[in-house]
């Protein structure tokens, strides 16, 4: 698609409310506007390098090098790029999905080159409203509180639920539904997994977003150009085509599609998270040198420590990337280990990066003056006269360099970025289940018996004792 075919793609007739209004069209909303207008520019940059060809987000990762493709055009283009791993989970969950029904398979990759074919956009549907969370969904009070087949007839099932966290779930075009965790026997209807168009009879979405709401934009210079919008996606009694199910009541498959989700989820993530590190060394060097700081010894230290964090986040991208593995059907898919370990990593410590920062910059972060004040002549001078700070930094580039900081981390935007980093993908404890599930924990121990001379008639190894 081009962008503005992308734009007209959104005007179906979907329900997406915002502030408790119903958008009649979304792309003229000034917040989810700018988002969609911010995917269009995508849409166009990709198109003008594969004018005659198929979107590259589309390519299935064969080898090292595709995979490494992939994550560099996810770093590059909006988040929209990176949800397209809903349909790469549903492909890497194919082989298992096959065991339980045969048709799922031939389900997904008809699905999967049809989405293709119109080259649209997708969310990831998975976590559910849950209510009392010590309750398993069927003795929840109402049971809907988890998405279930609440019908079905000749043609399909019926769904009824809601997801929440949805991103970009107002500006994209397909949900992919899948079961938020293992089900067990007894909960067959809460094992469904499926693709619902955005603008199906039943389906509304409730939205939130980070925008600059009643101020200048100017003022916000990231979050005022392009957000990403969330939301709970509602499904009243949506009727899903027997094509669109890629499960249905298996719950000993009912973990697959989340669990190949997440590798992705994480992965991205990761990808993510190693231009965000750089960005946060970035905006700290600058404000220190600005500040007149950048040479204390305490201030260089917290430095060097974002540094170390930027660049581990991105050994583990690395890692993840050379250590992929084939599937079944031989699509590669990054290393389990290492990707979990490394969105761990960079989400555990991206507080501390964020207070690194603010510490460093100052409580102008939060004070500066906007930039509608500049713009009052009568004010302009003291802005100038008292934000400048040596030759070479006035008051108009330390105001603006305080806005970015502001926006990024410690504002609507920064909010939200907090608690999302530390939530995607499945928070913290999900990524220590699995990296400790991938992790080889026998190797370790062997190490330890030889280290011990614990081993029956072998002499004691080694000791790795780091002094070269």
């Amino acid at each position: 698609m081009t962008g503005e075919q992308y734009l007209d793609s959104l005007r179906d007739g979907r329900r997406v409310a915002l502030d408790g209004v119903l958008l009649p069209d979304v792309t003229a909303d000034p917040g989810l506007g700018n988002a969609a207008r911010w995917v269009a520019t995508g849409y166009d940059r990709i198109r003008s390098g594969y004018p005659d060809g198929v979107n590259p987000i589309y390519q299935i990762p064969r080898t090292v090098e595709d995979l490494r493709a992939r994550l560099d055009l996810v770093q590059e283009s909006d988040v929209t790029v990176a949800l397209t791993s809903a349909v790469l989970a549903l492909l890497t969950a194919a082989p298992r999905l096959a065991t339980a029904n045969p048709a799922y398979r031939e389900r997904i990759l008809h699905y999967f080159e049809d989405c293709r074919r119109r080259d649209v956009r997708f969310a990831e549907v998975i976590t559910d409203a849950k209510g009392d969370r010590s309750l398993p969904p069927g003795k929840q009070d109402d049971p809907d509180l988890y998405l279930r087949v609440v019908d079905r007839d000749g043609d399909g099932i019926v769904i009824n639920g809601a997801k929440f966290h949805i991103t970009m779930g107002p500006l994209v075009h397909e949900l992919v539904v899948m079961p938020t965790k293992r089900m067990k026997p007894g909960e067959e209807q809460y094992a469904v997994a499926c693709a619902v168009p955005v603008n199906s009879p039943g389906v509304t979405q409730i939205a939130t977003s980070p925008h600059p709401r009643g101020s200048d934009g100017r003022s916000h210079p990231v979050s005022g150009r392009h957000t990403d919008p969330d939301s709970i996606v509602i499904f009243d009694h949506v009727h899903v085509p027997y094509e669109r199910v890629f499960l249905d009541g298996e719950v000993e498959e009912s973990a697959v599609v989340a669990h190949s989700l997440g590798l992705w989820e994480r992965v991205n993530g990761v990808a993510d998270m190693a231009r965000l590190g750089d960005l946060l060394v970035g905006m700290a060097q600058l404000v220190a040198e600005a500040n007149g700081v950048d040479r204390i010894p305490h201030i260089k230290d917290k430095i060097a420590e974002m540094v170390i964090y930027a660049t581990l986040v991105r050994a583990g991208l690395e890692a993840s990337i050379a250590g992929a593995t084939h599937t079944e059907d031989g699509m590669i898919a990054p290393n389990e280990l290492y990707a979990n370990a490394a969105k761990y990593h960079a989400a555990a410590h991206y507080p501390v990066m964020v207070r690194n920062l603010h510490d460093i910059a100052g409580g102008a972060v939060a004070t500066a003056p906007s930039m509608a004040d500049y713009d009052n002549p009568q004010l302009r001078p003291y802005i100038d006269k008292y934000l400048r700070t040596m030759p070479g930094v006035d008051g108009y580039y330390r105001m603006r360099l305080f806005h970015l900081i502001r926006d990024v981390t410690a504002d609507a935007l920064g909010g939200r970025e907090l608690v999302s980093w530390l939530q995607s993908g499945g928070g913290l404890f999900a990524q220590r289940t699995v990296t400790r599930k991938h992790y080889d924990i026998e190797a370790a121990k062997d190490l330890a018996r030889r280290a011990g001379g614990l081993l029956d008639g072998a002499e004691p190894a080694s000791y790795p004792d780091g002094h070269g």
